[in-house]
This record gives structure tokens, sequence and C-alpha cells, in this order.
């Protein structure tokens, strides 16, 4: 669970800091940046599995394209020699995980604050793009005692916190930068016992982070910090993977893009507790039939052994039956999240961008009570009831602002600020609403503030004109 992101830097992120519950609502303009927010969680996800470059390439450009130049990343106030972009993510890690060779593993503690910066080194030679700098990686712990200031949410002390938060340490960090020479050294520090002394590496050559070094049990508390970032991901549901044929042979595990749909809910109706595939089944009807204009009597996985392909199918009160790559590209994706939310095996942070693509209006308070009920709910202990979920959506429809808790909404604006050079760029401010738990310290915003977002726009048609 991401509890804080803190960016400086990063395309128009500048000095951004923004505090996370279980779900979060990020709203505003289109063009004012709420997407980078996205970039930055994935980026960090992105280098614990891939160097530096690799990951840069990944982050969708400035026009929204995959890039190849690292220094599209950088704000665009800095000059060649300025560039430089700092994150900083405090997150609760799983308890227990396993290494990349299946070996069963469990961190010291479970609330940490991982930190990075990276600077660009201009190409040299016959090298044609410049790459990637490490200059500062840090891991450190935050004990149970300072868990209350720092996850400032809505939540139940007993039955969330006390669950979540485990362990302490008053030794050094994880992992620790020094310089020696002006060049940055990195560390890792052992868990605890005496099992040896840290570990340095010269971080000017390198070309990944530390934190993605780390494969074994040896380390658990990082590798528990790496396999959290890994778990972020960013949902991008796309009809034409939605509506693709399943094989027998195909993962069980439903794609970012949606892709796998049918075998996911397979998996999860077969693999019931309860041994009762139709109460997995007879969920996904009920959420779907909340859907106006969809009737749906029953939802099912069906198996063809001839052809070896499972396709789901919708049947209606009147007996119709309808394979679900028949309907529309809103209630195709509703389906998926339907899927998402049936499977206890999903956990970690889900980015969504603008969640309503494609929903009526009319049906906009059943895709917001779905979205929000994916996300874990704060009160209650996590477990196969309550899947340790957290959920980020941002949009700009002013219809869905109206449907959000104001304690999960964080509005977003631009505000001019001058580069080094003197030149003027725009920068993200993420602004929470007034008298709601972000607001304290913060520069909040009323609903006297965002009356005309959402207020129609002028000239509107609201009402057909018949005469």
């Amino acid at each position: 669970m991401l509890t804080r992101l803190e960016v400086d830097g990063f395309k128009n992120l500048l000095g951004v800091s923004v505090e996370f519950g279980s779900f979060t609502c990020i709203a505003g303009e289109n063009g004012a940046g709420k997407s980078n927010i996205f970039d930055a969680i994935q980026f960090l996800s992105l280098l614990t599995d891939m160097s530096m470059l690799e990951a840069a390439q990944q982050v969708r450009g400035v026009h929204g394209e995959r890039i190849g130049d690292p220094r599209d990343l950088f704000w665009n106030g800095y000059e060649a020699t300025e560039r430089k972009m700092s994150f900083a993510a405090e997150m609760i890690v799983p308890s227990s995980i396993e290494d990349d060779f299946g070996m069963p593993a469990r961190p010291t503690i479970s609330f940490l604050r991982y930190e990075l910066v990276l600077g660009y080194q201009p190409p040299s030679g016959v090298e044609k793009v410049g790459r990637l700098r490490l200059l500062h990686e840090a891991l450190n712990h935050i004990n149970q005692g300072d868990a209350p200031g720092h996850l400032r949410f809505p939540h139940s002390s007993r039955n969330f916190r006390s669950r979540v938060i485990t362990g302490r340490r008053s030794r050094v960090a994880f992992v620790s930068t020094t310089l020696e020479d002006g060049e940055p050294i990195i560390s890792i520090h052992q868990d605890g016992g005496s099992r040896g002394k840290p570990r340095p590496a010269a971080a000017y050559r390198a070309p990944a982070t530390v934190i993605s070094t780390v494969t074994r049990s040896d380390d658990p508390t990082i590798l528990a910090a790496r396999r959290e970032m890994q778990s972020w991901q960013r949902l991008a549901l796309e009809p034409s993977a939605l509506r693709m044929s399943e094989r027998y042979v195909d993962p069980r595990i439903m794609g970012a893009d949606g892709r796998h749909l049918a075998g996911a809910l397979f998996r999860v109706a077969t693999s019931d507790p309860n041994g009762d595939p139709e109460k997995v089944y007879a969920g996904i009807a009920t959420r779907l039939a909340e859907l106006s204009g969809v009737s749906v009597l029953s939802v099912e996985v069906e198996p063809d052994d001839m052809r070896e392909l499972l396709t789901v199918y919708l049947r209606e009160p009147d007996g119709l039956r309808l394979p679900a790559r028949s309907l529309s590209e809103g209630t195709l994706r509703f389906l998926a999240m339907c899927v998402l939310l049936a499977d206890p095996t999903v956990a970690g942070l889900i980015c969504m961008e603008e969640a309503e693509n494609g929903i009526h209006p009319a049906n906009l308070p059943a895709m917001v009570s779905l979205v929000r009920d994916l996300a874990v709910d704060t009160q209650l202990a996590p477990g196969p009831e309550n899947p340790f979920r957290q959920v980020i959506v941002n949009t700009h429809s002013p219809w869905v602002v109206q449907l959000i808790d104001p304690r999960d909404l964080l509005f977003a604006t631009t505000v001019g600020r001058r580069g080094p050079e003197g030149r003027s760029a725009r920068r993200l401010l993420l602004r929470p609403m007034a008298k709601t738990w972000r607001a304290v310290g913060a520069d909040a915003i009323t609903k006297a503030d965002i009356l005309p977002y959402l207020m129609a726009p002028v000239g509107a048609k609201l009402k057909l004109d018949l005469g």
C-alpha cells in the first residue's frame, strides 16, 4: 500500500507531496497532468524489474507515445546540466513473500520509506542517447510508534493498523547512500543478526537500482519492498483484449489490459474455498444487474474441450444466451472490474485512468460504487474477504466527482513556476477538500471553488429541442 508519494523534477511534478488512503480520486481538467502521478508510480514499479533506461522507455511520453529519450522524463524547466529527479515513497509491504527461487521470507518491519534520486548523463563518444545516473537510493524503516503520524487517512488502529504495521528496527537503514570522492556508494545492510557487514557498490555506472538486484530471501525486507512496488499496476482495460478468445494454455490471471478475463474468472470460480462456483458466478451476475439497460439472469464460464477454449456467457431473463464479447465496451470494462473484485489474489495498488469511459451516465453510480469496493476497508482487518488492495483513479468528469466522498478527493490544477534559466513552466498542484483529513497544513479547496467545475459547460445542451 502506497501511503505517501513525493516527486520533484519528473515531468510537471515539482515539489509534489501527496498522501493516499485505500481509495483516492484525482479530479481535474484534461491537460493538468493527473496522469503524470500514475507515470511516476509506474516508473518506480518498472525500476524494480528493468534497467533505468528500459524503465524510462516504457513510461508514457509527453504526447502519450512511448519514448526513447530519458531526457523527456525530466521537468522541461531544467537545462541539460541541471537534470535531476527525486522520488520518495512510503509504503506498507506484504508481511509474507517468496523470493525469486520460491523460498519464503518475512520482512523485519512492514512500514518503509524508499528514496531515489536520478540524474542525467549526456551521451559521449559514439553514444547518441544519454543515460540515467543513480545518485541516491535509500530504504528506511518507520517504526510502529511513528505510524499514527504517517497514516492520517481514516482507519481502525485495532483492526487495521495493528495488523498491517509490524516489527521495529533501531539500526541503520536497509539501503543507504554515502559519498566517496564525490561519487555515490550505495550499501545494503542486513536485516539483523551477525550475517555479515554492509555490502557497498559504486553507483556511477550502475544500470539499475539496487533494490531491483535483490532476488533472494537473505534480504527479506528489501525484497518485500521490491515485491510491493512490483504489485503497483496501471489498469488500462482494452475492449479488444477483453474480447479475445481464451485458450486452455493461456494464463489464468487477468492482465492490465483485461486480457485473460475468462481464464481469471474460471480460476476464481473453480478455486472457491466453499467449493461452489455458482456462488462466484451469482455474485458477478448480481453486480452486472446493477447496470441500467443490462438484463442478466446468470453468468458462467463454459469450457469447450473440443476447441480448448474458455468463454464467458451471460444468460438473460428471457433465456437468451450471449457470449460476453458481444457486450458493449463499457459493460465489458464493468465485467472485468467485477472479476477483479471477486479475485482475492489481486492485491497491491491499482491505478485506473478515467474508469468511467464507455459507461452510460445512468450507470456512473454503479461504476463508482464498484471501483470503491475494490479497495480494502480500513475499518476491518485485511484478509480473504477484505483483500489488501488500494485503488487510485483519475477523472475529468464532474458527474463522477459528485459521487465521490469528499475525503477521497484531490483536485488537480496547474500553477506557473520559473526554472533555473528564468523560463516559465506549469507544475501540477494537488489540493484536498477543506475539512478533510488531508486538509491539515495543505492548500485546501472548498465547494465554492469547484462549483464552476461541477456545473455544465456554458452552452451545453441539457434538453432536446423538439419544437
